[in-house]
């Protein structure tokens, strides 16, 4: 059956309910039963550096079911229960997809983010209560192994520290000369570090304990925090292989190709991609650790694509507008779709992409929270950009708002809150933090926070966030109607519009800017542009700036809290010093119960500080007395 229309979905579901559709029990079941049915098809690929002639390995679906075993005997070894995490510090690897699945058939896999600072993972370490951690050994360029260590001496919990070598990817002579390089390891916590290479091949290539056929959790993923502060999201085996199944239904067979530079420690990867590759048998392509991040993949990247003769792009708008700016320089005649998630894409970007390569753009949407896949365009029907889709089979969105007369659904084409509900919706224990699940359902559907609408046809359309409204004097207004405008300007690649601190009206609009590379634009052309495209006027931006580099989550969002830092000391410096203070903001610092607050340096016996800033919403203190507070908390 296509997936043309809104009634494909339905008539898919009305083949038989979810529960009653024959499909694997766990990620082991679905693994194994894949590996049987393709045992010598290429199962994943991996390469360490960019060119397209560069040195690659790739294991077939039978040597990967091998790993994968392995890993899990190793972490069951190791103490590793259906209750217990292994937390993967990692970058992306062959040993990174094996750790992951191995890791949710002997427990539960807690992905963290690299890229992360080193309190952080520690906090996530601590919140997932993970025993295990598999992390990078020291290698050149990266500190996530002295990040990760400094991690581990503030998690007492971990007891074991298992480090993957990225040097056995490399050929003689550049693996001789990684020894003599390698970061002084200065380590000083308590935990056993052993290597993962040596202990994963004393393991036996086939399960060595029971894999109970129950759902359970088996993942910790942890929010990009857009918004705020990361939250830990708990993912059922029910909740990934419905994306599995999903994937293999509707996207993918054993004979796809899937591109993915995007890292395995988020969802979109790990669910979408890996586990529709684990139920459909195609094959994925991991282009360095780094993915889209790495040196020479962007460059690189359409010769990539026809090395490995890709048929499906994973793909984010901000890696799309970077594509658009190098030449389609190889036959990648084989690629038929490129399945775009994150974020919507603007239309020029949409339509400049399709016309360059050929390939038909599918939009996607989904959340950590919901274990990834919400809506899709269909790719056998009309795409309407901007939109982002048609829910999925088995999965009701509804758009819904409180009134004084309590919740109601709203009519088509009328904006309220995404609610979702799905085989990947957990009501009641979406997150670990069970403070955190508190409101956060209308019935049995997860209140998202986005806004949007469904149109006539049946397409989603996001609108904004919920928590990204700039509240202008009691008026709300969508960031996303800034950034439409700005974004239709030849020059612009990128923009986050957020509120900025204000006196008077609590917050006012203002946008920071990244342009496309040779981009000519100043802040004052961009602001005119804003007043003709921009339909309120009191959404208009009072403050525009063009940055070298927008900060991002590592899947490409624009990091809005980085831009409200920003904000929050610009606009308070300016107001300190027209108010004649010499304080000045030192750091703006994400508190878990207060939110952002700005961190002072100066004189405390200035009295016109308090006055000064006394006119804001947004709290402050003297940095000083913030450490002394954070130390005493210790």
């Amino acid at each position: 059956m296509t997936f043309a229309v809104r009634q494909d979905a339905l008539d898919i579901q009305e083949e038989m309910p979810w529960q009653a559709r024959p499909r694997p029990e766990t990620i082991y079941q679905m693994l194994r039963a894949t590996a049987h049915a393709y045992p010598e098809r290429p199962a994943i690929s991996y390469q360490l550096t960019a060119g397209a002639r560069d040195p690659a390995q790739t294991l077939s679906w039978r040597v990967f079911h091998a790993e994968v075993c392995r890993a899990a005997n190793l972490f069951r070894s190791l103490g590793i229960h259906e209750g217990d995490a292994v937390a993967l510090v990692l970058p992306n690897s062959l040993e990174t997809a094996a750790a992951t699945l191995g890791a949710m058939i002997a427990g539960i896999v807690a992905p963290i983010n690299p890229l992360l600072e080193p309190e952080q993972i520690a906090a996530l370490l601590r919140e997932t209560g993970a025993r295990v951690v598999v992390t990078l050994k020291a290698f050149p360029k990266t500190d996530i192994a002295a990040k990760t260590a400094e991690a581990v001496r503030h998690s007492p919990r971990v007891g074991t520290v298992l480090e993957v070598d990225l040097n056995r990817y490399l050929r003689p002579p550049q693996s001789w000369i990684v020894p003599l390089l390698r970061p002084k390891d200065d380590s000083t916590h308590r935990a056993d570090v052993l290597s993962f290479a040596r202990e994963v091949a004393r393991q036996p290539e086939t399960l060595t304990f029971e894999d109970k056929a129950l759902d359970r959790v088996g993942a910790y993923f942890h929010t990009g925090g857009t918004t705020g502060m990361p939250k830990m999201a708990q993912h059922r085996y029910s909740g990934m292989i419905y994306n599995g199944w999903l994937g293999d239904r509707l996207l993918f067979t054993e004979e796809d190709v899937i591109m993915c530079p995007l890292p395995l420690f988020h969802v979109f990867a790990c669910h979408v991609v890996l586990m529709s590759a684990l139920k459909s048998g195609a094959q994925v392509i991991l282009p360095t650790p780094a993915g889209y991040r790495g040196e020479g993949v962007v460059a690189n990247f359409w010769k990539l694509c026809e090395r490995w003769g890709v048929t499906f792009v994973i793909t984010v708008p901000t890696a799309v507008a970077a594509l658009m700016q190098r030449k389609v320089d190889a036959d990648i005649s084989r690629v038929k779709n490129a399945f775009s998630g994150s974020a919507p894409m603007p239309l020029e970007l949409f339509k400049r992409f399709e016309s360059a390569t050929g390939m038909t753009l599918i939009e996607g949407y989904g959340l950590t929270e919901v274990t990834c896949l919400v809506a899709v365009n269909p790719p056998a029907g009309m795409k309407k950009v901007g939109s982002v889709g048609i829910p999925l089979p088995y999965t009701d969105v509804r758009i819904m708002h409180v009134t004084d007369d309590g919740v109601v659904t709203c009519a088509p084409d009328e904006v309220g809150e995404i609610c979702i509900s799905n085989p990947g919706v957990w009501p009641g224990n979406t997150y670990t933090d069970a403070v955190r699940n508190r409101e956060l359902y209308h019935g049995d559907h997860l209140r998202t926070g986005d806004l949007g609408r469904i149109d006539e046809d049946g397409y989603l359309w996001i609108t904004g966030r919920a928590k990204d409204l700039i509240i202008r004097g009691g008026h709300n207004i969508d960031p996303a109607d800034i950034e439409e405008a700005l974004m239709a300007h030849p020059a612009v690649a990128g923009v986050g519009a957020i509120g900025q601190p204000d006196a008077h009206a609590g917050e006012l609009p203002c946008a920071y800017v990244e342009l496309v590379e040779g981009g000519d634009a100043t802040p004052e052309t961009l602001l005119e542009h804003c007043r003709q495209r921009v339909r309120e006027r009191a959404a208009v931006p009072k403050y525009i700036e063009v940055l070298d580099e927008l900060p991002q989550t590592a899947v490409g969002k624009v990091f809005k809290p980085s831009l409200r830092k920003r904000a929050i000391a610009r606009i308070y410096d300016a107001a300190l010093e027209k108010g004649g203070s010499d304080a000045r903001v030192s750091e703006v610092v994400d508190d878990k119960k207060l939110g952002l607050v700005a961190l002072l340096t100066g004189s405390k016996d200035d009295v016109r500080v308090a006055k000064v800033l006394g006119e804001f919403t947004r709290p402050w203190e003297w940095a000083d007395d913030a450490v002394k507070l954070t130390s005493k908390e210790d």
